[in-house]
């Protein structure tokens, strides 16, 4: 993770950084922002690992693809650093080095090229968080996404136990994280972290879920109008 320490350099570097994921990407430099470091992780994706572009700020975390190293960058993604928290892996057979990122959104597996690497990363994100703590911009109590299996992971559907084919093709649920077939996850539903403006797909189990929740909460909203009614009618 390479860290700069000039505010001039710093400044300047945050400019760069900016301009390099231009013209889709959001404005970097702003008061008081510092870049406190940068580097390369390997991002699990669904399919595969992909080498990313992550930079750190002192309250946000940005990666990106990379087209031409510390040059050019695309499909940025801007976590709040209020928004994460973190949770150490040991190593797979498949990767080394790894840590899960967990945000409201999405979560996710990165691994640093070393140990040493990894370590300088999750130091660096939890100094950060503590300082907007110290400034009480950390959010208590989030609710986070569940990390997505892998496609890799599984030959067959996680809820009916059929085989994936050039047909039957992988899907995700957003809730649980499975990897489904197209036929477990017809159901679409609001999840108010993800996004609550939009119902996303989610698999046939966790349907039933939501379905119950609504249901319970009908009752309970009932069962207190039916009180208030109640208490009206005795005034």
């Amino acid at each position: 993770m390479d860290a700069l320490t000039s505010e001039t350099q710093n400044r300047k570097r945050i400019k760069e950084v900016e301009s390099a994921f231009s013209p889709s990407g959001v404005q970097l430099s702003i008061p008081d922002r510092v870049l406190v470091g940068e580097g390369t992780l390997m991002k699990q994706g669904r399919k595969k690992w992909e080498q990313k572009a992550f930079f750190l700020f002192s309250d946000i975390l940005v990666y990106g693809s990379i087209l031409m190293n510390n040059r050019w960058y695309k499909k940025q993604k801007v976590i709040l650093l209020q928004d994460i928290k973190l949770e150490d892996m040991e190593d797979g057979e498949d990767s080394k080095h790894q840590w899960l990122i967990c945000t409201p959104c999405k979560s996710f597996f990165v691994c640093a090229p070393s140990y040493e690497e990894k370590k300088a990363w999750i130091a660096h994100i939890e100094a950060c968080q503590q300082a907007l703590l110290q400034e009480q911009v950390l959010q208590p109590n989030l609710t986070l996404a569940k990390t997505w299996i892998p496609n890799h992971a599984t030959q067959k559907c996680m809820r009916c136990f059929a085989t994936f084919t050039s047909t039957n093709r992988r899907h995700h649920c957003r809730k649980c994280g499975f990897v489904v077939c197209n036929g477990c996850s017809k159901g679409r539903a609001i999840i108010e972290h993800i996004n609550p403006n939009k119902p996303v797909r989610i698999c046939k189990n966790c349907s039933k879920t939501c379905k119950a929740d609504e249901n319970f909460c009908n009752r309970g909203n009932s069962f207190w109008d039916d009180a208030e009614e109640r208490s009206s009618g005795d005034e």
